[in-house]
């Protein structure tokens, strides 16, 4: 009898215990966290596990007037540069207009053009995967996994190209920003001159310290970023590409997610920083 009542109470624990919905499940994984039961980077992840199985592949892709392609009809010689600056790895490649992707072309692949190989684009082309804007994140990511693809086309309700998403950019919605070869290191600092009167500069750049570098008086009562300033010179979250002027800056987004800015490439036309 002791026995059936202890199993019983065991059972009543677990029941009560049990979230009910996602924010009671969220609520218990706080608990644990304030309880040092987990690190900040664990409870992250968690969260974004959550949140990746609610969102949908319009919250994350890339627009397709961001989208960085490659025309079949131009020469190789043309768009390699292009391919350079951009730093991708993988292409998506239209004829005639972006509506009509005909496949991926990866990058190191143009590597065999370059050391004199007789290559054909349109030979070298992987095939495209098409996913609706309404595809939720948890079943994109799956898919990514299965067939070992990396990037999707995103097409709208009528069959048009509405742009693009990356495992990657799936991935950072559970880990946050992942950085590549051609992120900034953690050693790097946070200003870098690009070319004469060009620099990049991580969003997390105090205001203090830009203002020594460039010379400015920005307030940093209302944000303690460059990332915050310029957020609220848009007045909205940019995404890649995206630009804004003010005060004697050109400021394009050289990378963004749905969440935040991680970097920005400010052009000087009126102003010369310090040193």
């Amino acid at each position: 009898m002791k026995k059936k009542k202890t199993e019983l109470i065991k059972q009543i624990k677990n029941y009560l215990l049990k979230p009910k919905d996602k924010d009671q499940l969220s609520d218990i994984l706080k608990s644990a966290f304030d309880k040092n039961m987990m690190d900040s980077d664990a409870l992250m992840m968690l969260e974004g596990v959550l949140n990746v199985s609610e969102m949908h592949v319009r919250d994350i892709m890339i627009p397709r007037s961001q989208m960085d392609v490659i025309d079949i009809s131009k020469k190789i010689e043309e768009f390699i540069p292009f391919v350079i600056k951009t730093s991708h790895s993988r292409f998506p490649v239209i004829e005639e207009n972006v509506n009509n992707v005909i496949g991926i072309l990866l990058a190191k692949d143009l590597l065999r053009f370059t050391s004199g190989e007789d290559f054909e684009v349109r030979d070298n082309l992987r095939p495209a995967i098409f996913v609706p804007e309404s595809k939720r994140l948890n079943i994109l990511l799956k898919d990514f996994r299965t067939n070992r693809n990396h990037i999707a086309i995103v097409v709208d309700e009528y069959g048009g190209v509405a742009g693009m998403v990356t495992i990657e950019d799936v991935l950072e919605q559970i880990v946050g920003n992942i950085e590549d070869e051609f992120d900034y290191d953690e050693t790097e600092d946070n200003i870098i001159q690009d070319q004469d009167r060009k620099f990049r500069v991580k969003a997390t750049t105090e205001i203090s310290d830009f203002n020594n570098y460039f010379a400015t008086e920005y307030s940093d009562e209302e944000f303690t970023t460059i990332g915050g300033l310029v957020t609220k010179k848009f007045g909205y979250l940019p995404q890649r590409n995206e630009k804004v002027s003010f005060d004697g800056f050109d400021i394009e987004i050289l990378r963004a997610d749905s969440r935040q800015i991680h970097s920005i490439l400010i052009s000087i036309n009126l102003i010369s920083p310090k040193g």
